[in-house]
């Protein structure tokens, strides 16, 4: 009788079905599995290649399987995260080895099915799609475009917090020498600027219409003291709208061109560096408008691999567990 013995306790195995688990993991592995005889081992960490899996529309990602090892993912999206999902994995992130790889175990017919590959913004990702499929659109995926505005709010409100954090060490260290003791300023809401500060991290990532009553009052105060934070959120907020309508390929150039001008006019640091990274992936940024596509199917898949990994309480034999992953989804 076959047991999973992901799904059954190794106390369940002992008392139910009379198994020891241990030596039951030890048989499956040796001789139940097929793993001795599987054909790919002898490069199964280097790369696997599935070119009957290839299909119109990909995700090309990263993962790590253990120790931070990084792998490429390649996907195929029609699957939907089931059997025959997988159509290559590839140790490490370089362009040109996965290119070659690929070139070399997948026929050009097949991948000139390709129609469209979702992907977020690493340079080598970019390469290994035209490369490797030519009459395929690449799409940069929109959250990692918008984390890019994210986070240059975010590191507005850190460079504040800290100089909060020094000028209050400074106040404390003064008024500890006279023999007083500090009081930090308390705003209307009851926090004080340095609270305020850490408070307001969640508040800067939602859109307006989504604040709580609190967190309006919060954001009301935030930019009162620091209108430039205000304008950097206004800047977040305003490419998650325009990613948010239901636009055309035009309409969303003219948008985003307006959105530039913006950030000119806002002389914000963090924003020019966001400026010049849509100079660089303006037309997989721009294609999304065209299928609304993203890497969403990736990620997922990703959170399927870790809740594998983590239900084999990490990988220690890594051809086994790749051997194990392919057979569910490739």
């Amino acid at each position: 009788m076959l047991v999973d013995t992901n799904a059954i306790s190794i106390q369940s195995l002992e008392t139910y079905y009379g198994i020891k688990a241990q030596l039951f993991r030890r048989q499956y592995k040796e001789s139940i599995s097929g793993f001795r005889q599987w054909r790919k081992k002898s490069h199964a960490q280097e790369h696997l290649i599935y070119p009957k899996n290839i299909g119109p529309h990909l995700a090309l990602d990263e993962t790590s399987l253990s120790n931070g090892e990084l792998y490429t993912l390649l996907t195929n999206k029609d699957s939907r995260g089931k059997k025959a999902c997988i159509v290559g994995i590839f140790k490490g992130t370089q362009a040109e080895q996965i290119v070659s790889l690929i070139r070399d175990h997948i026929p050009e017919e097949l991948r000139n099915i390709v129609k469209e590959v979702t992907l977020d913004m690493a340079g080598s990702m970019n390469l290994i799609v035209r490369k490797c499929f030519l009459k395929a659109e690449a799409t940069t995926d929109r959250f990692h475009v918008q984390q890019l505005a994210n986070d240059a709010v975010q590191e507005l409100r850190i460079k504040y917090r800290w100089e909060i954090i020094n000028s209050e060490n400074t106040a404390y260290k003064k008024v500890k020498a006279s023999g007083q003791v500090y009081k930090p300023e308390i705003l209307i809401n009851g926090d004080t600027l340095r609270q305020l500060m850490a408070r307001s991290r969640h508040v800067l990532y939602k859109s307006r219409d989504k604040w709580t009553q609190s967190q309006t009052l919060r954001a009301k105060l935030l930019f009162e003291r620091y209108p430039d934070i205000e304008i950097a959120y206004n800047l977040s907020d305003g490419l998650r709208k325009i990613y948010n309508q239901a636009i055309d390929l035009n309409t969303a150039r003219l948008k985003l061109a307006r959105w530039f001008d913006q950030i000119e006019k806002a002389c914000l640091d963090s924003f020019n560096s966001i400026k010049r990274t849509f100079e660089v992936h303006h037309k997989q940024i721009i294609n999304y408008f065209i299928s609304r596509s993203t890497n969403a199917f990736a990620e997922s898949f990703n959170a399927k691999i870790k809740d594998f990994r983590r239900s084999l309480r990490g990988v220690v034999d890594i051809d086994f567990f790749l051997f194990r992953l392919t057979k569910i989804f490739a």
